[in-house]
């Protein structure tokens, strides 16, 4: 019995002797390395490390995309012809005259994706087609811009310099992209501050937006594109949009108007499938065209004035397949291969872009109560 008792006492010492040690080697650590072993068995609930932790995590991936990348993003700068503007003052002094353009100007963003010199960037930071172009790089080279390819598709543009050894940005993927992913923007803000970098989140996949007009005859319904919450302001648009490994997830492309922190950007899949196209051909797929300006008749309209819902022509382009086929200003067009075209589904624009040059399309068309039938046969887009 006094065995038993004189082996618990031993044990007991022991332990006391191992915590005793523990806490004090944990003491000694403490003190000299800042190492807390204890904190593994007993948390003292301060999260202010892991805190600090994820900002400095955060911080790290921004700074090195800003720097992997801000090579290979340029400045697209645009000078337009000088001209004299005659202007009238309604408070005397008649009229005076003024110059504009003719100084450069920069006007959206681009990114290098060839060592030779091959850059992407929005169709509309390059519009204007009797203006001169020019690149700015990172360490302020200046290259002419000697040839523009633009998607008809799409508000995509190619452009080319003349140089070598640049580094191409790297091209991610848009298919598995996750609302609230993590993503970095960079581009010329308002045209003005070059290579800022904006951080945010994808606030939506899957919108749908329309670029253009339809009383001008040129309407895009950019589909599946990115809404992000990082800035993007005019001046960013053609730059790349970055997820946290530095890689272009999509191109910024547009800001909704009088809205805070909402833009959009195409998917860079959409990009690349262009791309591949033109480095193969030379040249984007063709896009086709049924030539009529219209506008979309919606539900309620229909409803008020007692018409069928679908596309008003405004009207007929001159020698367009449209024309060819007898459709005439003020016709409705109901629907096309038996499908009704509704303004919620994207429209005309939406529809006519899911075919190819030389598709036939039928059309039923409403004009003065008469239900008609038409055969169209889709021609190439011309600029």
């Amino acid at each position: 019995m006094n065995k038993i008792k004189i082996k618990k006492v031993a044990i007991g010492v022991s332990v006391a002797i191992v915590l005793l040690v523990a806490l004090t080697g944990g003491a000694i650590a403490d003190r000299i390395f800042g190492f807390k072993p204890l904190d593994m068995l007993f948390p003292r609930g301060d999260t202010s490390l892991r805190i600090d932790r994820k900002i400095l995590t955060e911080e790290s991936v921004v700074i090195d995309a800003a720097e992997r990348v801000s090579p290979s993003v340029v400045t697209v700068s645009v000078q337009t012809p000088q001209r004299r503007v005659l202007q009238f003052n309604p408070f005397g002094g008649g009229f005076s005259q003024s110059i504009q353009g003719g100084e450069p100007q920069d006007i959206g963003t681009g990114f290098i994706v060839s060592s030779d010199g091959l850059i992407v960037t929005n169709k509309h930071v390059v519009s204007v087609s009797e203006a001169k172009y020019k690149v700015i790089t990172k360490d302020n080279k200046e290259y002419e811009v000697t040839q523009i390819s633009k998607d008809p598709s799409n508000d995509i543009a190619i452009i080319k310099i003349n140089a070598s050894g640049l580094i191409p940005i790297e091209l991610g993927s848009s298919d598995n992209l996750k609302v609230g992913q993590f993503v970095v923007a960079i581009g010329t803000a308002l045209g003005e501050f070059r290579h800022t970098v904006t951080t945010g989140v994808i606030s939506g996949l899957g919108r749908g937006i329309t670029a253009g007009s339809s009383l001008e005859g040129y309407v895009e319904q950019l589909d599946n594109v990115i809404q992000t919450d990082a800035a993007i302001n005019p001046g960013n648009s053609g730059g790349p949009l970055l997820n946290s490994a530095g890689q272009v997830i999509g191109i910024n492309v547009a800001v909704a108007q009088g809205a805070n922190n909402i833009g959009f950007a195409l998917p860079i899949n959409t990009v690349k499938e262009a791309l591949d196209q033109f480095k193969a051909t030379g040249k984007f797929p063709a896009k086709a065209y049924i030539g009529v300006e219209y506008q979309m008749i919606s539900k309620q309209t229909a409803i008020l004035n007692n018409l069928p819902q679908g596309v008003y022509v405004v009207n007929v382009v001159a020698d367009s397949p449209a024309e060819k086929a007898g459709v005439k200003t003020e016709d409705i067009i109901v629907k096309i291969n038996g499908s009704d075209i509704k303004d919620e589904k994207g429209g005309l624009a939406s529809v006519i872009s899911k075919l190819k040059v030389g598709d036939k399309v039928d059309l039923e068309i409403w004009r003065n109560g008469e239900t008609l039938k038409f055969s169209v046969t889709l021609s190439e887009f011309k600029q």
